[in-house]
């Protein structure tokens, strides 16, 4: 049972890595659009019309795609000793992944598009930015673990002295 609290607390710790994350991409590019308005952002903003912030759901949901694959394929090693191409692959796949979620919704009936026949298209086209991001979420994450494996371990350190 308490294996299945640590995974559940690990789990819930990447969604919320990711959902920050994603935030905070989501407000740097409102930033590069103000700052940099001869960039073509008409064609970003024409896809995604929510307010830049709200990139942390689909990065929540994404950590939690992420979560779930590098659970079924990391074979119990630690997390820190993981190479960071395996991470960015696995986050890779969790973003290939996000990426189909609005088709399968708008298949079973559950979303709408204003044209239908641009679904593929319009997967075609979140597809390449999710993937990208989540291949570097999932590589930062690692490299986020293993700068806090030292602050840890000293930390835990200091606990067991002062007792």
């Amino acid at each position: 049972m308490e294996n299945w609290l640590r995974r559940g607390r690990g789990a819930a710790g990447i969604c919320l890595t990711w959902a920050a994350g994603w935030a905070v991409t989501g407000l740097l590019i409102g930033a590069a659009s103000l700052l940099l308005p001869g960039l073509p952002w008409a064609s970003f903003f024409a896809v995604y019309d929510a307010p830049l912030p709200t990139l942390a759901l689909p990065g929540f949901i994404g950590g939690a795609l992420f979560s779930t694959l590098a659970g079924l394929g990391k074979n119990r090693a630690r997390f820190e000793n993981l190479s960071l191409a395996g991470f960015g692959a696995w986050g890779a796949a969790a973003g290939l992944l996000l990426s189909l979620i609005p088709a399968a919704m708008a298949s079973v009936g559950l979303a709408t598009l204003n044209r239908p026949e641009s679904l593929w298209q319009l997967t075609a086209l979140i597809s390449g930015p999710l993937i990208l991001l989540s291949a570097a979420s999932g590589a930062g994450l690692l490299l986020l673990a293993r700068a806090a494996k030292p602050w840890r371990t000293l930390i835990g350190q200091l606990l067991a002295s002062g007792q």
